[in-house]
């Protein structure tokens, strides 16, 4: 058609096109490359916005990288050191980013004379079923060695480790998550040097690592408030002198990890975090949040505000496999924490009694922790979230009017203190509102509203009705660091529980179906710090007298009857300590 439209000979059209087409390329690549530089900008932009929050734990973790003295363990809690290292949100201040080789690997050899280390064999510095605390943990091919002479001086390690995989209520399965040697072996010093020589690389700092099924890894709760909660509880032993401001002398982990997150058909598949990089990395979908529970990424930022990918963990097993070498290489950890749910389902504290793995890490530091033990990750958490500082001490500023009388276990506090400090501090009550299962009836529902604005506004006190879904992460964790009493109907939401300050007036009330009970918010309420009551309609408990667990027939429905009267009456006597 061209050519009979215009008198060109046929090869004249054939450059004509061609000229076309290329003119055509030319002003492809130039838009893709538009766009591509201005999505480099944005991400650059992005970038700095996300760095200038996190340079908090960057000079944590700097100062703990000059001083590798500070990195030890000691074989006992410390005495308080004077000056005390400043709280972790008021050394936000100017300083250059790490760099990103600052996690050194450092050859630690073996003597081939006498078999002995010249660094430490693997020491246990504290135990529990599910949670194990390693000074000098080797790695090697995809396994855990423990280096010692004597193996009686161990737990079995079924109370330490488990075969990861998705875990199941069948005997098939809980046999089937029986650790192998694959997963962790006890070799001598001798058997060391035979297998690595000098060939061992020291990972300094300290690492949390998590054997954890993928399932719990997604969400919320588990993780944060059972997990992560178990990891924080551990290490916050080895410095009773934390306050309420959370100082503490203990320097930042280094990194978590996930070595063993299998997918069906997949043993070896990670993620790893780490504070002293930059980049960010995502490989495991098991360990996003669901739609439903977008907060571990947010609350692991907080605390470790840089990523390594999964492919670090890969790189670590490919490094010391054989691969033809005469002799295997390995890594060393430092320090590491090891936590797994299957093992802590194997003690005694935790099946039957609340179910929820950081018991056992709880029990066995009862004695030797600090009262603000979760007070550094709160406030880091909170910092991190915008929130301002005279919401964030609020804590402090109670202990400050009222000294004593705070006791997980349930001991009555001093009604003259109480209420001098709420006298002076806001009482706050937070509704969370579900929308998706587990609902109040719509009519329930209205006679609790109704009941809580007429309490609130006769008393001076802010009620806040929440809802998720229209609010944005930072703005859940901003209400609930202002709160002295939050409610709601059993589900995810009550984890924010977590982030609420510490106080003898701080409460959680957990909505049941009548006849139902579950222990997950009412253990985690104890163990920070707050009372606990279970509502049934127009009934409550709360600890000891706590009724058994049962998901009756409208447990998960949504039809839950409430009576709000009731609800209110509650709170107004836990303000005024009648009750």
């Amino acid at each position: 058609m061209l050519s009979r439209r215009f008198p060109l000979p046929r090869r004249g059209a054939v450059r004509l096109l061609a000229l076309l087409v290329v003119f055509a390329t030319i002003a492809t690549i130039r838009l893709g490359w538009v766009i591509t530089k201005a999505d480099a900008e944005l991400a650059e932009q992005a970038t700095r916005r996300y760095l200038s929050r996190s340079d908090e734990f960057l000079r944590r973790f700097r100062k703990a990288v000059e001083s590798p003295e500070q990195q030890r363990l000691p074989e006992r809690p410390s005495e308080p050191k004077e000056p005390k290292t400043c709280s972790l949100e008021a050394i936000r201040q100017d300083l250059p980013l790490a760099p990103r080789n600052c996690t050194a690997l450092h050859v630690a050899s073996f003597s081939p004379t006498t078999g002995e280390t010249t660094r430490p064999n693997t020491k246990l510095i504290r135990h529990a079923p599910g949670w194990t605390t390693f000074e000098n943990l080797y790695m090697s091919n995809g396994t855990l060695y423990i280096v010692t002479s004597d193996r009686s001086e161990w737990p079995a390690s079924r109370y330490m480790i488990s075969f990861p995989m998705i875990a199941l209520n069948n005997p098939e399965n809980i046999q089937a998550r029986e650790p192998t040697p694959k997963l962790v072996s006890f070799i001598t010093p001798r058997e060391a040097e035979s297998r690595w020589g000098d060939r061992v690389l020291e990972v300094k700092d300290w690492t949390f690592m998590i054997t954890d099924p993928p399932q719990f890894l997604q969400h919320y709760y588990h993780f944060v408030a059972e997990t992560f909660l178990g990891f924080w509880r551990m290490y916050a032993s080895m410095d009773p002198s934390i306050d309420a401001q959370g100082n503490t002398n203990l320097p930042v982990p280094g990194r978590i990890m996930a070595p063993y997150c299998t997918e069906e058909g997949g043993f070896m598949k990670m993620l790893v975090y780490n504070t002293a990089f930059g980049s960010l990395g995502y490989e495991i979908e098991d360990w996003h949040d669901s739609e439903r529970a977008p907060f571990n990424q947010w609350f692991l930022r907080g605390i470790f505000p840089s990523l390594e990918s999964a492919r670090d963990w890969k790189a670590r097993v490919s490094m010391t496999s054989p691969r033809g070498a005469t002799k295997m290489k390995a890594f060393r950890f430092s320090n590491v924490i090891l936590s797994d749910r299957s093992a802590a389902f194997r003690g005694e504290a935790c099946p039957g009694r609340t179910d929820r793995i950081a018991t056992e890490a709880y029990e066995v530091t009862k004695s030797i922790s600090s009262r603000w033990w979760w007070e550094p990750i709160r406030r880091s958490v909170l910092h991190f979230s915008g929130v301002e500082k005279h919401i964030m001490d609020r804590s402090a500023m109670w202990d400050g009017v009222w000294r004593g009388g705070l006791d997980v276990e349930g001991k009555e506090e001093d009604p003259e203190a109480v209420d001098l400090a709420s006298n002076r501090i806001p009482i706050v009550v937070s509704y969370i509102v579900r929308t998706n299962k587990r609902m109040l009836r719509p009519e329930d529902h209205q006679g609790l509203l109704a009941a809580l604005t007429h309490l609130c506004t006769s008393k001076g006190w802010t009620f806040n009705v929440a809802h998720a879904e229209r609010m944005t992460r930072e703005e859940q964790i901003q209400m609930a660091a202002n709160t002295t009493i939050m409610l709601g109907v059993h589900g995810n939401g009550l984890t924010h529980l977590v982030w609420m300050p510490s106080t003898p007036l701080s409460t959680v009330i957990e909505i049941f179906y009548p006849g139902g009970f579950a222990r997950d918010y009412e253990w985690t309420a104890r163990a920070l710090g707050h009372r606990h009551y279970g509502i049934r309609n127009d009934t409550y408990s709360t600890y000891p007298d706590t009724p058994r667990v049962d998901y009756p027939e409208g447990f998960q429905g949504n039809s839950i009857p409430v009576h709000g009267p009731t609800v209110a009456k509650l709170i107004q006597d836990r303000v005024e300590g009648t009750v």
